[in-house]
């Protein structure tokens, strides 16, 4: 018995020193972010004497709310028609097809070079699409929109002049959000978001450090798609993989902070779920086919270091699911064991260690909003956190198939094109047993939290708390939501 408890303790410690590590980490791009805004800001440069040509690629994949829209935008860009390709690359199966083909027949009324591209079968899914667009187009750059974004007029003419020279294979723009005010679960998405896009880029980017173009709201070089391998269909985040691959070939990167990328958040929690499946799943395959690479390749050791926790982000939810499941336990060995009380004490200390991430969310909070109260941020950055943490079974299961090299097809994140209330098309209207399984572990923390009172070890409290209303908030909006899509 007494083996049992040391093996839980020493569990929870690991799973504790590594969410650690990646607090420390996140602390460290904090000061750099904080170091590159201090600098003078600097004009822009100059555009070229003559303007490359470039491919806008859109993949789409039956968006029927959003098509139009992102099509539209493409053909809004101010940019020399002559110059400018815009390829519908249009794997859907159902309406979406002819009201795509619809809104490219008017682009080209108007003299626009606007492609429909059909493939005979999805494979590869997106990046099967945009690899088979490459071999029909001949622009110099390509830049990638994803259906749910609206990239303003002048987005080409203020990125592409920060390709100064032949090293520079990408150029990547800050998302921000059409629909952040919608709901409590589109402002905390917003709030997680941007962090990455005003801290953890712009602080992996001044220290030299791998950063990853996002999948969408950028630009390539097509030399540089084409000099690392082109895209690759066996991670479900083809954009993090290609990403290592081209800096691992030598390649740079460029990120503006100050160029806007605007988008639409998901808005049911069926469909911001499959996008963190998608994004949680193929992180892990991505540290699975490059981390090792990257620790043996000449990078300096703080490179090293970042993206080992990089490609590994995702598997913080195993180990804060892991730490979740183990607290409960935990309190009655600290109840029953008194020689493990000395421990506690030290794992108390220990939490400490996560104040650097309230120094990284409050930062980019107060980039955001510079106005805004920080009695604003502490309930919005304690809700966030419960929900990431109430989140942490659903991503857990993504990321250990990804790490296990567990097939999954790509699914695609439902658009609504900011239609309230939310429709039943694209939506799940089934409960799962991973959704019973939130609710039960609401009540299981639950009983955590009422087990610290009784024996009034409050230690653990604060983390029982944040993990009963975070599987409590995952579990009532899957139901409420499902309920909208019956």
């Amino acid at each position: 018995m007494k083996e049992l408890e040391i093996l839980l303790l020493v569990l929870y410690g690991l799973c504790l020193v590594f969410v650690l590590g990646f607090s420390l980490t996140q602390f460290h791009l904090t000061r750099l972010a904080r170091r590159a805004y201090r600098r003078p800001a600097t004009s822009p440069p100059p555009a070229p004497e003559q303007w490359p040509r470039v491919t806008v690629q859109l993949p789409i994949y039956n968006e029927l709310f959003v098509v139009e829209r992102i099509i539209g935008a493409a053909a809004a860009l101010d940019y020399p028609a002559d110059r400018l390709h815009i390829q519908v690359l249009d794997d859907s199966t159902d309406e979406t097809v002819a009201v795509a083909a619809a809104a490219v027949a008017r682009c080209r009324a108007r003299g626009l070079r606007v492609d429909h591209v059909r493939r005979p079968s999805r494979l590869g899914y997106k990046a099967g699409a945009l690899a088979h667009g490459l071999h029909e187009t001949d622009g110099e750059f390509i830049a990638i929109f994803d259906a749910d974004f609206v990239p303003p007029p002048d987005f080409l003419r203020r990125t592409l002049p920060y390709f100064t020279g032949p090293e520079i294979g990408v150029v990547q723009t800050r998302w921000t959000h059409l629909n952040e005010n919608d709901s409590l679960l589109t402002q905390l998405q917003a709030f997680g978001l941007n962090a990455h896009f005003l801290i953890e880029q712009v602080g992996r980017n001044l220290g030299g450090h791998f950063i990853n173009f996002n999948g969408t709201g950028g630009v390539w070089r097509r030399q540089c798609i084409a000099g690392s391998g082109g895209w690759q269909a066996d991670t479900l985040t083809e954009d993090l993989d290609l990403s290592y691959r081209a800096q691992l070939h030598g390649w740079q990167f460029v990120y503006l902070p100050q160029v806007q990328a605007p988008a639409e958040l998901p808005a049911a929690l069926d469909a911001l779920k499959s996008q963190q499946f998608r994004w949680t799943k193929g992180a892990a395959e991505t540290a699975r086919k490059h981390l090792g690479q990257v620790l043996r390749s000449g990078q300096k050791t703080s490179t090293k270091l970042h993206a080992t926790f990089h490609l590994l982000n995702s598997t913080v939810f195993v180990a804060i699911l892991l730490m979740a499941l183990l607290s409960v336990p935990l309190v009655f060995i600290r109840e029953y064991v008194a020689e493990f009380k000395p421990v506690f004490r030290l794992a108390s200390v220990c939490i400490l260690g996560f104040l650097p991430l309230i120094y990284y969310f409050y930062t980019a909070w107060r980039l955001n909003a510079p106005q805004a109260s920080t009695w604003q941020f502490v309930p919005r950055f304690a809700l966030f956190l419960a929900v990431s943490m109430g989140l942490s079974l659903h991503n857990s299961r993504a990321v250990l198939a990804g790490l296990a090299r567990r097939p999954t097809a790509f699914i695609r994140t439902p658009k609504m094109g900011l239609m309230q209330p939310l429709t039943a098309r694209y939506r799940s209207s089934s409960v799962s047993g991973l959704t019973v399984l939130e609710g039960l572990l609401t009540l299981y923390f639950l009983f955590g939290l009422g087990t610290g009172f009784y024996f009034r070890n409050y230690g653990l409290l604060p983390f029982h708390g944040l993990l009963t209303v975070g599987f409590g908030t995952i579990f009532y909006y899957s139901l409420r939501h499902n309920r909208t899509a019956l």
